[in-house]
């Protein structure tokens, strides 16, 4: 794995070098610093999965087979793009949610000098992956396939973040607004398309397929996807903050956490006033009494539930799939995010 990280950080290299060199813009050396300084802040600095998960599946759907260079290039500038993606949706979304710390470091536009230029920062971010995308694909049969396939993932995350923001910061806090379906949604569209379909319909496009053939390999990504911020919903509660590497606050912000939803479909009345009154409030005593309440509820023993239920249904539905290839893919997937405790 650390041989795979090695050689995907040095494609970053050769990327960063083409854009800080790209002929369609007149570069000063202010600039091209700023671009530079810019993207090694924000592009490769988290664990890169969602990248290295392009590169991981398409060798799956090669048989395992050694990729050529080409091949390995191409793989890891698809998977490239999602982290640049990545980069800009957070660069963005630490702005709305007026963050202060991002993998260990100041958010970038809480940085001397930068502040509001962050903004146009992310925008530049978005406008790198159709340059690379240009100019490594656009001989490619699959080209218009990319450029469609990025699009639509963006509107669909874009739009998944819209939900989580107007229904936790704007209006009265009403935890009558929270429900599955709603948890669902914002789950299913800010998180699942680009975190688990997107790396898997990247390499499968690669491969040459058509996704519409694969019908079912979206839903099943967008299952694991929704499964996977269960569990994260679940750590930021009850995980260990020294394993998971930070502090849970979904309670303070009045995040539609899959555990409030459970809770509000299994309280009564008098438990139900509790949450109101307490959840989404910063005062630790506040905090202290909604979990509280949870464990009062057994939470943690219905989300073991939760899990075993959506393993086994996920797994059905992969092994039900047609493709021995396909079904590598996903199951590497799920293997990764299954009983994870960070």
């Amino acid at each position: 794995m650390a041989e795979l990280k090695s050689k995907f950080l040095q494609v970053y290299a050769v990327l960063k070098s083409e854009l800080l060199n790209d002929s369609a813009f007149e570069f000063t050396d202010d600039s091209r610093h700023w671009i530079d300084r810019m993207l090694d802040y924000n592009v490769p600095g988290g664990k890169l999965n969602r990248g290295l998960s392009v590169v991981e599946s398409y060798k799956l759907l090669k048989l395992e087979k050694e990729l050529t260079d080409d091949e390995f290039f191409l793989a890891s500038s698809l998977g490239w793009c999602i982290e640049w993606l990545q980069a800009y949706f957070l660069v963005l979304d630490d702005i709305m949610d007026s963050s202060h710390t991002r993998r260990g470091q100041p958010c970038w536009f809480r940085l001397p000098k930068v502040g509001m230029i962050a903004v146009n920062d992310g925008i530049i971010l978005r406008n790198h992956i159709s340059r690379i995308l240009k100019k490594h694909f656009k001989g490619k049969p699959y080209y218009v396939d990319l450029l469609d396939l990025f699009n639509e993932v963006e509107f669909q995350t874009t739009h998944g973040q819209m939900i989580d923001l107007i229904t936790t910061f704007v209006g009265e806090k009403d935890l009558s607004k929270y429900s599955l379906n709603l948890h669902r949604r914002i789950v299913e569209y800010k998180t699942g398309y680009y975190s688990f379909y997107l790396p898997v319909a990247c390499a499968l496009l690669m491969f040459g397929d058509n996704l519409e053939s694969h019908g079912n390999v979206k839903g099943i990504l967008l299952e694991m996807g929704t499964y996977f911020q269960v569990q994260d919903d679940y750590l930021d509660c009850f995980g260990d903050p020294k394993e998971i590497g930070k502090i849970g606050t979904d309670i303070e912000d009045f995040k539609c956490s899959w555990l409030v939803v459970k809770a509000l479909e299994l309280c009564n009345e008098d438990q139900k006033q509790i949450l109101n009154e307490n959840y989404g409030k910063q005062d630790p005593a506040c905090v202290a009494k909604v979990k509280e309440l949870y464990k009062e509820l057994k939470i943690q023993d219905v989300y073991l539930e939760y899990e075993r239920t959506r393993y086994e249904k996920i797994t059905n539905s992969i092994e039900a799939h047609p493709s021995k290839e396909v079904q590598a893919v996903l199951k590497s997937f799920l293997a990764k995010i299954y009983k994870r405790h960070k």
